[in-house]
This record gives C-alpha cells, sequence and structure tokens, in this order.
C-alpha cells in the first residue's frame, strides 16, 4: 500500500527542478551570514540591489534566497555555514549536499539506497539504470510520487545526475562508473554531531 499523499515524506520534493544545487547561490547566502550577520529580510534585500545572483526577476530571487536559507538551518550547524562560505570548492560543495539531503528526503534516500549502497558494496557501475530502479521503487512505494508526471521524474533525475558532476562523483551526465569520494573532516563531524551517521556511507565514508 503506498503511503497517503499527504504523510509522503516526498512532499514538496519535486521543486528540486527549480531550484537544483545552488553552491555559488548558497555560498552566496552563507557569506552574508557569516561575514555580515544579516537577517533573512536583508539577506534578500543585498543580493536583489546588488543583483548578487544575476537572475533576471526579483521573484525568481526571493524564491532562490529563500531556498537557500532553508538549505542552510537544515544543517542545524554554524560551523558547516562557515565551511560553505569560506572553505575550499571541495569541502563546501559537500556540505553544500549534505544541505540539499537534509532538506529534501528525496536527495537523501538516493544518496543512502543507490549512492551509499553501491561504495559500501565496492559496485563502481552507475548508469541510468540506477536511477530508474530508484524511482520504479519509490513511485509503488508512494502515492505522491507516483502522481509526478513522466516530464516531472525525468527532470528530477536530470538534477540529481547534474548533483553528482558537481560534486566529482561522475564525471559527466552519461558516465558509466563512480569515482571514490572523501569526505572532508569538517563535515564527517557536522554528521556525526547531527545524529546522521546513516548518511556518512553517501560520502564514501563507513568508519
Amino acid at each position: 500500500m503506498g503511503i497517503r499523499r499527504s504523510d509522503s515524506p516526498y512532499k514538496g520534493s519535486a521543486q528540486i527542478t527549480r531550484e537544483r544545487f545552488l553552491f555559488y547561490e548558497t555560498k552566496t547566502v552563507a557569506k552574508l551570514m557569516v561575514d555580515d550577520g544579516l537577517d533573512d529580510e536583508k539577506i534578500i534585500k543585498r543580493i536583489m540591489d546588488e543583483n548578487l545572483f544575476q537572475f533576471p526577476t526579483e521573484k525568481s530571487i526571493k524564491r532562490i534566497v529563500s531556498g537557500c536559507l532553508r538549505r542552510l538551518r537544515c544543517l542545524n550547524n554554524d560551523d558547516l555555514v562557515k565551511t560553505i562560505a569560506h572553505s575550499s570548492t571541495e569541502n563546501a560543495k559537500q556540505a553544500c549536499l549534505y544541505a540539499m539531503m537534509k532538506q529534501y528526503r528525496l536527495v537523501w534516500d538516493y544518496m543512502i539506497t543507490v549512492i551509499g549502497a553501491k561504495y559500501r558494496e565496492q559496485d563502481f557501475s552507475y548508469g541510468r539504470v540506477d536511477l530508474n530502479i530508484f524511482f520504479m521503487r519509490i513511485q509503488e512505494q508512494d502515492d505522491e510520487v507516483a502522481k509526478w508526471s513522466e516530464s516531472t521524474v525525468n527532470r528530477i533525475k536530470q538534477v540529481l545526475n547534474k548533483v553528482l558532476v558537481e560534486n566529482e562523483y561522475i564525471n559527466g551526465t552519461k558516465a558509466k562508473k563512480l569515482n571514490p569520494v572523501i569526505l572532508c573532516t569538517e563535515v564527517e563531524n557536522a554528521i556525526r554531531a547531527n545524529g546522521d551517521e546513516m548518511a556518512l556511507p553517501a560520502f564514501n565514508c563507513f568508519y
């Protein structure tokens, strides 16, 4: 039996097709939080006034800034916000990936049950079939996901693949294998501090 739509852990996950990974944007917001101590409204105003995102409309700016703020708060860790603001690109991207996992159950489940499982089994093969099987499984289990159109599912698959590319899990959207990744200490410590050890395999971390 599928989960009732109102109870679905995947409710709202389809909006990742509009938000995507947002590394540059999340880093920009994190810097304004950390360096300038701005509240939400002042962050939005600064980004709009200075056109920091180079977006065409105010509406799109507000939507994306709000999404970035939600992700940063999902981390529940000030040190990780500082990592995103000022650490190396690789470390900051890992923190952003963890934030995206925390915000969207769909990303959480994919990274753990598909990517993490492959690392655990030392199976570095990867391809479209992995995405297809994952979505077939959750469509069978969840009424919310079952209602998504084929075009929505395809766009989500594209976003998930691009997230893997941006974090160097794969070399391109048509890659056939996973690369080994190494979890940075800052993100690992934050994951453990949040009690999210089950997320560690998604970063090829098992100790």
